[in-house]
């Protein structure tokens, strides 16, 4: 695939905020976007800050920030304004990307992990873009919210980390028809799987999750559920482990082009064909009782957007 950025001919001068800049996406998207030009303030939990402050450049700035901190987020944007070039040109574009994932049933899933999973995902998304916006407005700029593709399709033991990015869903489809008369553009993106590109998920941490659900579990539930029918599931989460893209360009590509295109769209789909046709057909297809899965499907080539679905075989 070919990508051509429309709009954003000259990057020289415009700042861009990334959180969760530690590992994954994040860390990645600070080296892409600061090869392209921008200005990056990378938002670390200062786990991955080392490996963006060697860059020596004035135009990588890794600041602490915990989503989930009222205060380091107020503190980073005074520092943006601080550190900018020209606060009143404001920020061009902020990617809420900072986020965190679990597993497990409904019954064994404790209402902390609910709540702890939607404090970063979602109420982390809200908070830094409520702080940015006025910035963001000033330069007519770009708000790209991290989601998934379990945003928009439930899957068995996924409902804490689907309802925080269902959340995200919804909260940034509402913020673009807010910021459509100030010039602002929101972009949402919906990677597929990408475990093994960004290590999110390891068979040691497979491992401490299930002996944290399973010993917390009430006793009935272990009862009524058995060892037997937990231990299959924990397998199944094992066999994710090595599974996915390796590569994280695709998000990358999709992320950048949100930030520079002239005409961004409201969503993008990096993800696999038999992933993103499985998304297709559980939104528009009737509710089904029976999960949809989609197997081994002779696709090779897909387009990324939902705006242009178009399948090769």
């Amino acid at each position: 695939i070919v990508i051509v950025y429309y709009g954003v001919k000259n990057v020289k001068g415009k700042a861009v905020l990334i959180t969760g800049c530690d590992t994954g996406f994040g860390h990645a998207l600070a080296k892409h976007l600061h090869k392209l030009g921008f200005i990056v303030f990378a938002g670390c939990l200062l786990k991955g800050a080392k490996k963006l402050e060697e860059f020596h450049s004035d135009r990588m700035k890794v600041i602490q920030l915990d989503v989930c901190s009222e205060e380091q987020v107020k503190q980073a944007v005074e520092y943006i304004k601080d550190n900018m070039e020209d606060s009143e040109r404001g920020l061009w574009a902020v990617v809420n990307n900072a986020g965190v994932s679990t597993f497990g049933e409904v019954e064994f899933t404790s209402i902390d992990t609910y709540k702890e999973v939607s404090e970063v995902n979602l109420w982390g998304t809200i908070r830094v873009t409520k702080a940015v916006l006025p910035l963001i407005r000033r330069a007519k700029g770009r708000v790209v919210n991290l989601a998934s593709m379990y945003a928009r399709m439930g899957n068995v033991m996924r409902s804490p980390y689907c309802i925080s990015k269902y959340g995200v869903e919804a909260f940034s489809d509402c913020l673009r028809y807010e910021m459509k008369g100030w010039g602002v553009k929101v972009s949402i993106i919906e990677p597929g799987n990408f475990i093994v590109a960004t290590g999110i998920l390891t068979r040691d941490i497979v491992a401490s999750t299930a002996n944290k659900l399973w010993n917390e579990a009430p006793s009935n539930v272990k009862e009524d559920y058995g060892k037997a029918h937990f231990e299959h599931h924990m397998g199944l989460m094992r066999s994710y482990c090595n599974s996915g893209h390796k590569d994280v360009a695709p998000v990358m590509d999709d992320i950048a082009d949100a930030i520079m295109s002239k005409r961004p769209y409201s969503r993008y789909t990096p993800m696999e064909p038999r992933w993103w046709i499985r998304l297709q057909l559980m939104t528009h297809l009737p509710d089904l009782n029976k999960p949809l899965q989609i197997q081994d499907l002779k696709l090779t080539k897909i387009t990324r957007h939902i705006n242009n679905p178009v399948i090769y075989t």
